[in-house]
């Protein structure tokens, strides 16, 4: 889903211990969301309003987490997202808003019952992914994307700092 960003993405200088003294910052971008699930109810209000959800409680907790700063990037044209007109300046908006880790994603409703979820994370002085995760949820309700969402954040939130503290110099 995200292969065609990578050849997008420049490396550039930075040092992971850095991101560490200071605490890791993290830009996240919107998430896709693709349903072809084949059910015959139109349920895009519904699947719009959850991921808008989603995505705030995303955010917010992982803004909560000590060693994660959240920072909004400016993107042009707005908002961010993962489109063809704008992967190329993902990385740089990220960069320029201070962010030391740059979030993407999609969600796929692949039945009545499944959603899977890819997110990837890359370093913004590497352009390297230092995260690549699939998970997947049951349902379609708000509780169902209220626990995914906790469930993911939580995964993300010990994963991610980690990824930078074994970098630290000893």
């Amino acid at each position: 889903m995200f292969s065609a960003l990578l050849p997008l993405l420049t490396p550039a200088l930075g040092s992971a211990a850095d991101v560490m003294e200071r605490g890791a910052t993290i830009a996240v971008i919107d998430f896709n969301y693709i349903d072809t699930s084949g059910e015959e109810r139109d349920q895009r209000s519904e699947h719009e309003a959850r991921l808008k959800d989603f995505m705030s409680a995303l955010r917010r907790d992982l803004a909560a987490r000590d060693k994660l700063r959240s920072v909004a990037p400016v993107c042009r044209p707005e908002p961010c997202s993962l489109t063809p007109s704008t992967q190329g300046g993902l990385l740089g908006a990220a960069r320029e808003a201070g962010a030391d880790i740059l979030l993407l994603g999609g969600i796929h409703k692949v039945s009545t019952l499944v959603q899977q979820v890819r997110i990837e994370a890359i370093d913004t002085k590497t352009g390297q992914v230092v995260l690549d995760r699939f998970f997947t949820f049951r349902g379609d309700t708000d509780e169902a994307w209220r626990r995914a969402e906790a469930f993911i954040s939580d995964q993300l939130g010990s994963l991610l700092p980690r990824r930078y503290e074994g970098a630290r110099p000893r």
